[in-house]
């Protein structure tokens, strides 16, 4: 056999070595991007990306101190009405600090108006105790003992409604866990309770807030407009899903087994009406163009994270972040100062066409993955400018976001449910405090007359906006 034929040929082990080790070249590259991924190039939250990781700011430092600067308006100590004051404590002048002669015999004087500071404690114990006792007595004539019954709806609490609101608000609204309630209830209200009675006392919230709970679903599922977004939840250990769907006063939210279909339905009913903006989840998809507005803020951690991979991708990125910026200075310049829907499409046209041809050389571009994300958005073309035609709509999924966070910081530091009964109350729950943030209500309030009215057999109060 000649040298030139030997060079030709190649032994089947070398093959099977040169095609493992591209397979694992191509898994190390794989690995080092999941490495990379941070909240600018992917959907992972801020509170994920470690401190040393965060990108500094792009914004050029002005030199000047932290803090207030000067001629902003300052923030001032409030003042509380006379009826919470308890004690008034006067200061009276001796003597005029001009000329010091006596001012004792001048109290005839016209009075001034007073200065004031106010300061603020706690009572030495929050919580007030109300003892009942069911006492007996014997009869002379007969000689029995007669007892007197505590009454049935006394007995079957052992906290009142604003203690038993307090501590759901504690939950809700500042996501304490269970034993983090516990110790705040022994520590600063003197009064120990034990983990089972907290329990009971979320069953209590849960079925006091079911009726505006269902409220609630109704009105977002009735919505013209609505953002909706999910996320994993815990139940005994079993991954579900929190979904909500928020508009700019009602948030709904609920959990579910699935994030496919049958979650989306329950939410959301068979027969969606209105527009939903979400992201790119294959759920969405299901809904015709004129029903979807696609989340431009994911677009651009995709486009970031395709510039981050260089080769075609990178081109495929830098036009994608260009179609970005020019869309939302049209769009927060527009919205400062409404003027037509005309103009607005009219302004968005040439970024729109951009973005397209893009798209198109991506897809038929040499990277795999570029051209299966280029293929995706080209069908979902059409509700990417869902805002431009419709009033109300938002081109960003930022609503449900921000409606979602605080349910994503107390699943970490409560792990979920254990129960199904667990995830009726926590759906309520976070249904009644968003909603109530969203229209600016006092939630604490709420909370107590919905367990006063609940356990009065009486009508909770709506949450819906009157």
């Amino acid at each position: 056999m000649s040298d030139e034929s030997k060079t030709e040929s190649k032994c089947p082990n070398c093959e099977k070595l040169e095609k493992r080790v591209a397979e694992l070249e191509a898994r190390v590259a794989e690995l080092l991007q999941r490495l990379d991924l941070n909240s600018a190039n992917s959907s992972k939250p801020p509170s994920s990306d470690p401190p040393w990781r965060r990108p500094m700011s792009s914004k050029t430092r002005s030199g000047k101190k932290p803090g207030g600067q000067p001629g902003h308006p300052g923030a001032f100590r409030q003042r509380l009405p006379l009826e919470r004051v308890k004690r008034i404590v006067d200061y009276i002048p001796a003597t005029c600090g001009h000329c010091q002669a006596s001012l004792a015999e001048q109290d005839g004087s016209a009075p001034r108006e007073t200065s004031w500071h106010q300061v603020a404690e706690l009572p030495d114990a929050l919580a007030e105790i109300t003892e009942h006792r069911g006492h007996q007595r014997t009869c002379s004539c007969c000689g029995k003992v007669t007892r007197a019954e505590i009454p049935t709806a006394v007995r079957e609490h052992c906290t009142g409604p604003k203690l038993a609101a307090s501590l759901s608000y504690l939950g809700g609204c500042l996501h304490a866990s269970k034993r983090a309630l516990q110790e705040v209830c022994e520590t600063l209200f003197d009064v120990p309770l034990s983990l089972g009675t907290l329990s009971k006392l979320d069953a209590d919230t849960s079925a006091a807030l079911e009726a505006p709970h269902a409220e609630a679903i109704v009105a977002v599922r009735a919505a013209p407009v609505k953002n909706v977004d999910e996320t994993g939840w815990s139940k005994k250990g079993k991954l579900c899903w929190l979904w909500v769907a928020a508009t700019t006063q009602v948030a709904a939210f609920a959990i579910h087994a699935k994030r496919g279909k049958a979650g989306f339905k329950n939410l959301l009913g068979k027969a969606v009406v209105g527009i939903v903006c979400s992201d790119r989840w294959g759920v969405y998809a299901k809904l015709p163009f004129d029903q979807r507005q696609i989340c431009w803020a994911h677009l651009q951690r995709d486009f970031q994270k395709y510039k981050e991979l260089g080769g075609d991708a990178r081109k495929l990125g830098n036009a994608g972040l260009r179609t970005v910026k020019t869309l939302f200075e049209i769009w927060n310049e527009w919205n400062e100062k409404p003027t037509g829907r005309s103009k607005l499409q009219g302004e968005l046209l040439e970024p729109a066409l951009a973005l397209s041809r893009a798209l198109e050389r991506g897809r038929d571009g040499p990277d795999k993955k570029v051209r299966r994300f280029c293929n995706r958005l080209l069908k979902d073309y059409g509700a990417l400018w869902t805002f431009a035609d419709v009033a109300g709509v938002e081109p960003t999924n930022n609503h449900a976001e921000r409606c979602l966070r605080p349910a994503v910081m107390w699943r970490k530091r409560s792990f979920g449910n254990h129960s199904e009964d667990g995830c009726r109350f926590t759906e309520r729950l976070l249904t009644a405090v968003q909603t109530l943030r969203l229209q600016k209500r006092p939630v604490l309030e709420y909370l107590k007359s919905a367990v006063l009215n609940h356990r009065m057999g009486k009508n909770v109060p709506s949450l819906l906006p009157a």
